[in-house]
């Protein structure tokens, strides 16, 4: 059984906590740490947790927002930390103490009764990767931060039962809002950030293709985007057949089977 919760998705900072149980117990994977040290164990206390309940921590990319307190954290509490190599030599490749894992696409690797598969994306990043997550019943997707679908990321995402989906932007209210115009191509170019339809497009693909049951719209921009837009455009393509739910950046997600 998986469940998971999003601690925060946004831009002032991005945390999902996955857990499953099995015959290990208790597995918790962090995707992301984009959030302070202090604000990171208010939310995990909020969700129930500590941070030594956490097995391992995945950085999906260098941004600050994605990466946060992540060293911080795994010194602290002596938890491994996966990233690609080039997500390690944006950062500096500073010392974790042993505790590093590079990851890279393709390339699975487990945690407790989580079997964790990076793959990679388009987005202005070193070396970026997303990933999916099964423990042997139900596929879990995380896709936030790229700036269009490739076939390799749909292929990667086939079988997901649920979505942890980037819906970035409203494309109107981007090109009406008061960004410079170097942003605005920046945020809607090909290694941006997906639109809304762009994310409802991609959904009601794997919709028809497999097993797609669930969908959280995430990543929303504060300045160029609307929550009622994200659900709008994924439940116009979904119809009946899928959930639809919606993170924020201050309170992300309740707790969600997926």
């Amino acid at each position: 059984m998986i469940r998971f919760k999003s601690l925060g998705s946004g831009s002032s900072g991005n945390a999902t906590v996955v857990q499953a149980r099995g015959a290990a117990g208790l597995t918790h994977l962090l995707v992301d740490c984009g959030l302070g040290i202090r604000e990171l164990d208010k939310r995990l206390g909020a969700a129930g947790m500590m941070a030594d309940q956490i097995d391992a921590i995945f950085i999906t990319h260098e941004h600050g927002d994605h990466i946060g307190s992540a060293r911080q954290l795994a010194l602290r509490e002596r938890i491994p930390v996966y990233m690609s190599e080039g997500t390690y030599a944006a950062i500096g490749q500073p010392d974790f103490g042993g505790l590093l894992r590079l990851a890279c696409d393709g390339c699975t690797f487990d945690v407790g009764d989580l079997q964790v598969r990076p793959f990679t994306v388009p987005h202005d990043a070193r070396e970026p990767l997303q990933l999916t997550c099964t423990d042997g019943d139900v596929r879990f997707g995380i896709l936030t931060d790229l700036g269009h679908i490739t076939s390799h990321v749909a292929q990667e995402l086939s079988g997901c039962a649920t979505l942890l989906l980037e819906c970035n932007h409203d494309e109107e209210m981007l090109q009406a809002s008061t960004y410079p115009p170097f942003l605005k191509r920046r945020v809607g170019g090909a290694y941006g950030h997906l639109a809304n339809s762009a994310a409802a497009s991609l959904a009601q693909g794997l919709l028809a293709a497999g097993r797609l049951r669930q969908v959280i719209a995430a990543h929303l921009s504060e300045q160029n985007n609307k929550p009622e837009l994200a659900r709008g455009a994924l439940e116009a393509a979904l119809g009946n057949a899928a959930e639809v739910h919606v993170a924020d950046g201050p309170s992300g997600s309740g707790w969600l089977s997926a």
